[in-house]
């Protein structure tokens, strides 16, 4: 998927009434380092494209010739508290003493020198390893860790660094990444800079929808990870003192724990909403490609509303198993939201749109709710859109449709005749959905030991004496 960056020397514009003020360059310590709260605009048509994916977290970079200092103003935004204090204010006071510091020998040693068998994913920022660190009141054995180092040839890389540590040093939830700590060391070419995350087991929603090598995900598990993922962006826009737009919805940014919990990553494009009585923040326009709101890509406009425009997308990746842009497909099938327009929720072709792999396994009534939320939040003009939590709302109402009813029988195919007959009942339908998930998660672990037995006999070949 590609991702877009904007490289301008214009100065930032926000919404009405807002002031401006610049400052000086981040220095590397996050405690006394000043922050970005807005980046340098300019016409949004100056564009240029970069590919970026990641297995489990990724970060982009964006250039900007003028850095600002947040503003000490009161932000804004649905259900938002007021406050005076910004991020970088909010992080003095919870995240600096929240996060270890740790050094690059330690990280280093924790991933076997970065080793290539440990990476996990990568993307703009860099390399994503998977790691073991000894941590206060861990296990004696160590606690695995996933380690993103920078890149030291991106652009601005350390602002982004500089953002995650920032935003996820002050932001505490169940459906957010925890940030463990991070590394700022110097060194023989140049700045290195590490982010320390707990492990997410189970990889990204990307990787369970797209990727064939998994098995299929079931569609209450969809469910409750479009859910979790919901929960998250509504902590951001209206649970903190300060709005935070997240700006980089999409499904490689929702990971998975070893119970399919999903968890958003990537804070490394997060801005602080807009002041009060503004009604935007006017930034260079950065984000995925497929995935940015055509309003804010248009105008350089950012709200709380271009996260549910992402949103939308990836309710209909979750209902086709289909990404937002594929190439490879015949050309009228390329754009996903083009295509789903051939088969409106109402028609009685809506049916195809939905993911084959499913093989009938999800709820008719689900599936159009689902296809409803998802025009909703991706309506022309913003002020259409719902809220993050009128979209909560609207999932849990969803989720109520039990019912497996997109091919007959399709439920428990081996069970007698008689036992399918009438409504299941709640317990049969909460087994049933408990028995889905261990058949997924007993899938995932076959798929492992293969890699594994796979690694480990390219190993043993690598070691083996070359015969002379």
């Amino acid at each position: 998927m590609s991702c877009f960056r904007c490289f301008s020397g214009c100065r930032t514009k926000r919404g009405k009434g807002e002031k401006r003020r610049e400052g000086s360059t981040a220095p590397a310590s996050p405690a006394a380092a000043s922050f970005p709260s807005t980046v340098s605009t300019g016409a949004p048509s100056n564009l240029t494209f970069s590919t970026a994916s990641s297995a489990v977290v990724t970060s982009h970079s964006e250039d900007s010739s003028a850095v600002m200092r947040p503003e000490a103003t009161k932000s804004s935004g649905s259900a938002s508290v007021s406050s005076a204090r910004s991020i970088p204010e909010l992080y003095e006071e919870r995240g600096a003493s929240s996060l270890r510091e740790f050094g690059f020998r330690e990280l280093r040693a924790a991933t076997s020198d970065f080793s290539r068998l440990l990476k996990v994913g990568e993307g703009g920022f860099g390399s994503v390893y998977k790691g073991v660190v000894r941590l206060p009141g861990g296990p004696a054995g160590g606690t695995v860790v996933a380690i993103k180092k920078l890149n030291p040839n991106g652009h601005q890389g350390h602002k982004q660094w500089l953002a995650e540590v920032h935003f996820l040093g002050v932001v505490e939830h169940p459906n957010l990444v925890r940030l463990i700590g991070y590394c700022a060391a110097q060194g023989e070419r140049g700045p290195l800079r590490l982010l320390v995350y707990e492990f997410m087991t189970n990889k990204t929603l990307d990787d369970h929808l797209f990727n064939k090598a998994y098995p299929v995900l079931p569609w209450d598990i969809r469910l409750e990870i479009a859910l979790d993922a919901a929960e998250g962006l509504l902590y951001l826009h209206e649970g903190l003192e300060v709005q935070v737009i997240y700006r980089d919805f999409k499904a490689s940014n929702v990971l998975l724990d070893e119970e399919f919990r999903a968890k958003l990553s990537d804070f490394g494009l997060a801005r602080e909403g807009p002041s009060a009585g503004d009604t935007h923040v006017s930034t260079a326009v950065m984000g995925t490609l497929g995935y940015a709101a055509p309003d804010y890509v248009e105008t350089g406009h950012l709200t709380t509303k271009s996260d549910v425009w992402s949103f939308g997308v990836v309710l209909y990746e979750i209902l086709t198993g289909r990404r937002s842009i594929e190439r490879n497909r015949p050309k009228n099938e390329q754009k996903l939201l083009e295509w789903v327009r051939l088969y409106p929720v109402e028609s009685k072709q809506f049916s195809k749109i939905i993911d084959a792999r499913l093989e009938g396994h999800y709820s008719k009534q689900g599936t159009r709710k689902i296809a409803k939320l998802a025009n909703s939040c991706l309506a022309k003009h913003r002020r259409d859109r719902p809220t993050m939590r009128e979209v909560v709302e609207s999932l849990k109402q969803a989720m109520q449709h039990k019912e497996l009813d997109g091919k007959a029988g399709a439920l428990n195919e081996t069970s007698p005749p008689e036992e399918m007959s009438g409504k299941p009942s709640t317990e049969d339908v909460a087994v049933a959905s408990a028995r889905r998930r261990m058949l997924h998660l007993a899938a995932l672990g076959e798929n492992a030991n293969s890699i594994a037995r796979r690694r480990f006999m390219f190993m043993r070949t690598a070691a083996s004496p070359t015969p002379t």
